[in-house]
């Protein structure tokens, strides 16, 4: 059994002088790191010298220390209302960003001042500090300062408002017949596409006659008419006929307060459309 093991474990000369190259070969491997920071001395590096260098090579070439950013960015004067989408690309915005922006312009929005910038969505604020500097909006004509009454203006009038186009016209008076005319123009809000912004934008150049306003009788009019008005839903109006149905002619606004799914918010909005005959 001892012999068997023996055989088992011996080597032969050959085979022994194998392991003993491969075992100095890895001692080698492990102690080369050491060996070579132990020969290698690293230089020292002089800040001082390496700063005044730099400020020296940044006065003389600025853009050449801030990399090519630097040439993407607003070196130069421009308008933001007239800005190509390559052109705020090439000023360092995204085109993300910069197809919002031409969005909103092509929608008739304007940039009075600089700071209009800071509305749009999606641009952050350190891209607005980088950009104000460099702002320049010329001064415009606002078409003689024209101001447009709401309920009296026809599409070609709506236009006539700057920041207005032909969809945003086409939206009003489709706006303003469902509703029977505006009592106030903050209700141009409740226009689709029309923003704080935007009605920032144009409220200095519209006005409203109130006087011009097409009232419903609640007594008499119809569901489908009446299914016009924006402020009240298809079970809100519904619930008028059906309880006129029910109960008679309503007298005064207070009898539509027995109409438990119409609130009071509602009824404020109404109030001045109705009539009760």
């Amino acid at each position: 059994m001892k012999a068997q093991i023996k055989n088992y474990l011996s080597l032969t000369k050959k085979e022994w002088n194998g392991m003993v190259v491969l075992i100095v070969l890895i001692a080698l491997v492990l102690i080369a790191p050491y060996v070579y920071q132990w020969l290698r001395k690293d230089n020292t590096i002089n800040v001082t010298a390496f700063n005044t260098a730099a400020t020296a090579l940044n006065n003389a070439n600025p853009q050449l220390l801030n990399g090519n950013r630097s040439s993407n960015n607003a070196q130069h004067k421009f308008d933001p209302n007239t800005a190509s989408a390559d052109d705020w690309q090439k000023l360092g915005i995204t085109a993300k960003q910069a197809a919002i922006i031409k969005k909103y312009t092509a929608k008739g929005g304007r940039f009075r001042k600089a700071e209009d910038l800071q509305k749009i969505y999606g641009l952050t604020k350190i891209d607005y500090a980088r950009l104000a500097p460099f702002i320049v909006i010329p001064k415009e004509n606002t078409k003689g300062n024209i101001v447009v009454e709401l309920n009296a203006a026809d599409s070609a009038g709506l236009t006539a408002i700057d920041g207005i186009g032909g969809a945003f016209a086409k939206r009003i008076i489709y706006y303003r017949e469902r509703l029977g005319g505006f009592i106030a123009k903050e209700q141009l809000k409740e226009v689709f596409g029309i923003d704080e912004l935007k009605y920032d934008e144009i409220k200095k150049q519209v006005k409203v006659n109130a006087a011009r306003i097409r009232k419903i009788n609640i007594n008499t009019v119809t569901f489908d008419k009446l299914r016009l008005m924006p402020y009240l839903n298809y079970k809100q109006v519904n619930a008028i006929v059906e309880y006129r149905k029910q109960h008679g002619d309503y007298a005064s606004i207070s009898d539509l307060k027995n109409i438990a799914i119409i609130d009071d918010n509602i009824l404020r909005k109404i109030e001045p459309y109705l009539v009760f005959k």
